[in-house]
């Protein structure tokens, strides 16, 4: 989600441009305080893919690692409100050829992310409060059952990084795995049967990925192999009885 953040806060360490920094974070900042709660949920949708930080538990490896890119100028100095408004600027001015997708969040919500990262980024602890429950995804522990030999295990449709259960269970033989995508994140499904991973394609928002399998009586793990996905949490355990 953000490019080149750490060259950019390596150069800030200097004054001039520490006092660009600070212009760009005043200009970017409204006047309504930030819900840094809902700044945190709006990151595990949309950004925890791609990026990791710590503090919202996310994993990501496609873009880069907050805690690594605003960690080390944190330590020397640099201000949470410098931070956020980097960070706004990184989320409003998306560059045309950037892997990020311009328009993920906006106006508000946009703030809202911004803030939060630039509470947590590089510092340690664990939220508390709302912080502390805010993005969780709510996801079933409760298996879903293979019907006729097709099993159902649709993508979060929030974006977070979790199929709609943890649990799922199916009959030994020949099995066809649908997973719906409706978020805004590309998915896919994969079984994992003894260490051969068997996957189905990756699809955007209202994809379907699907494999087939011929599964014996075990149990198997289910996931999602974009790169960073399945450790964020999207993975579970098929039980083939």
């Amino acid at each position: 989600m953000f490019r080149g953040v750490r060259s950019r806060l390596q150069r800030s360490t200097a004054l001039a441009g520490l006092a660009v920094l600070v212009a760009v974070a005043a200009a970017g900042c409204g006047s309504d305080d930030p819900d840094k709660a809902n700044g945190k949920q709006l990151f595990v949708e949309n950004c925890a893919s791609c990026h990791a930080l710590a503090r919202a538990d996310a994993t990501g490896v496609n873009g880069p690692d907050l805690d690594e890119a605003f960690g080390p100028a944190r330590r020397q100095g640099l201000g949470e409100t410098t931070v956020e408004g980097v960070v706004l600027d990184q989320i409003s001015g998306v560059l045309a050829n950037s892997s990020m997708p311009a328009n993920l969040v906006e106006g508000q919500d946009a703030k809202d992310v911004a803030a939060y990262v630039a509470l947590v980024a590089g510092q340690p602890g664990e939220d508390e409060g709302r912080l502390a429950t805010a993005g969780a995804p709510k996801v079933s522990n409760k298996p879903i059952a293979a019907e006729g030999g097709t099993l159902e295990l649709d993508a979060a449709e929030s974006g977070a990084l979790a199929f709609a259960s943890t649990k799922a269970t199916a009959g030994p033989g020949p099995l066809e795995i649908l997973s719906l995508n409706d978020s805004p994140i590309q998915h896919n499904i994969a079984i994992d049967d003894n260490g051969k991973v068997i996957e189905g394609n990756v699809v955007g928002t209202g994809g379907t990925s699907k494999l087939t399998a011929n599964l014996k009586p075990g149990t198997y793990e289910f996931l999602c192999t974009v790169p960073g996905h399945a450790d964020g949490g999207m993975k579970g355990e098929l039980t083939v009885e």
